[in-house]
């Protein structure tokens, strides 16, 4: 998983007879399958089972944020925006950027808002990557990055963090760079792991990326979402990094809005041209009404966005407890929606994907196989929990599960 599709072809024959023979699908994306996520999901939906799999909140985000998009669609305009977005949104990302990380950015050359983090990250990758330019990923890895990097013609370098403890490992990062270098994709707060990369990793990767001469697309859309008074460090602060990051935030995350679709794209003006200039043949532009309320949202009291984090923490807290009643081995999660556990205290001795696959069949409850997130994976024995749920939606998947494996609940 995901599962890969057969090899699709048709047959032409020109006018003198002569046999032409076309791949119907794109040979870089027709080689993969339906997203982990979709997958599971309708398994979840087949045998009515509790999703912790895809990473949704189960209540829309704030009222008076949702309250401003409605009312901007009355109001209009409800035209084309500006290609680069509306300047009341680039304005409040260039205002969040200082008021959160001390950065000073010129929002009329230094922000450009896009169709949600995943069209950002498509912008970058076909704005900024030649055919054959390296692109060095971190495995556990998000499952779009790979298939687009690919497809902008990129040479995927993949250096792999591993459970339980997640350590950069540092020689083998060093190993991946090289004079053929063009960028490399830095999650933090890390989706799956739930890793907030430490100021001496960042300090590191962004030795190699001035050392190589290269860049760094960082995708922070957890950056609000992170535990126990840790804070984010975005790589854009480090020295000598202002001119070679790119910094990707979220909407749909911030406000827990997923299905908005709203993102935005820090960086220098030379940066961020060409970056432009994919986003220009992509989507083009964003809904104007959802701007507006994103802009409203980012200029929220500080009292929100910490009291997102404490309420996220509260049921990453209650997700660990129940889940180590059950008698699952929960890792240390510092960030994101997301909780890794280990399942081989529980007793079952098949792979995460025949566990993940049984839990949703036998007891009601769907998580994510770890192993969807690297290539060519040996058999895993982790499964990713996503906890930003009702407090009741929780503990009645924690009561099955202990139910099931004959935990305290049973």
């Amino acid at each position: 998983m995901p599962r890969r599709l057969n090899s699709l072809a048709v047959r032409r024959h020109d006018g003198g007879g002569t046999g032409v023979v076309k791949t119907l699908a794109n040979s870089i994306l027709g080689d993969y399958g339906t997203t982990v996520f979709t997958v599971m999901s309708a398994l979840a939906a087949e045998h009515g089972a509790i999703n912790l799999g895809q990473g949704f909140p189960d209540r829309d985000g704030p009222e008076d944020i949702r309250a401003k998009a409605a009312e901007a669609i009355i109001e209009g305009p409800n035209q084309y925006p500006p290609m680069m977005g509306l300047p009341e949104l680039r304005q409040a990302v260039a205002e969040h950027n200082k008021r959160f990380h001390g950065l000073d950015v010129d929002w009329r050359r230094e922000v450009m808002i896009t169709s949600g983090a995943t069209e950002a990250l498509a912008d970058c990758f076909l704005g900024l990557i030649e055919p054959g330019d390296e692109v060095v990923l971190i495995e556990p890895l998000y499952d779009c990055y790979l298939p687009m990097v690919r497809r902008a013609g990129g040479v995927p370098k993949l250096v792999r963090i591993e459970p339980p403890d997640w350590r950069l490992p540092r020689a083998g990062l060093e190993a991946a760079f090289s004079r053929r270098t063009k960028l490399i994709v830095l999650n933090s707060p890390h989706n799956p792991a739930g890793k907030v990369f430490s100021e001496e990793d960042l300090s590191f990767i962004a030795g190699l990326v001035r050392r190589f001469d290269a860049y760094a697309v960082c995708d922070e859309v957890y950056e609000h979402l992170i535990f126990d008074r840790r804070r984010h460090v975005p790589l854009m602060v480090l020295p000598g990094m202002r001119d070679r990051a790119l910094r990707i935030g979220s909407a749909g995350k911030t406000f827990s809005v997923t299905g908005w679709k709203v993102g935005y794209v820090t960086a220098a003006a030379e940066l961020l041209t060409p970056v432009a200039k994919a986003h220009q043949f992509v989507t083009f532009a964003t809904p104007p009404n959802l701007q507006k309320a994103a802009a409203y949202g980012l200029r929220r009291e500080d009292a929100y966005f910490e009291g997102l984090a404490a309420v996220l923490q509260s049921k990453r807290d209650r997700l660990r407890g129940g889940l180590a009643a059950a008698g699952f081995k929960v890792l240390p999660c510092e960030g994101t929606y997301f909780l890794i556990a280990d399942f081989r205290p529980t007793g079952f001795n098949g792979d995460d994907d025949a566990f993940c696959r049984h839990i949703t069949i036998e007891a009601g409850v769907t998580a994510v196989p770890v192993s969807a997130f690297y290539q060519n994976a040996d058999a895993g024995h982790f499964a990713r929990f996503c906890f930003c749920k009702d407090d009741g939606i929780l503990d009645e998947a924690i009561d099955r599960l202990q139910r099931h494996f004959g935990g305290a609940g049973a």
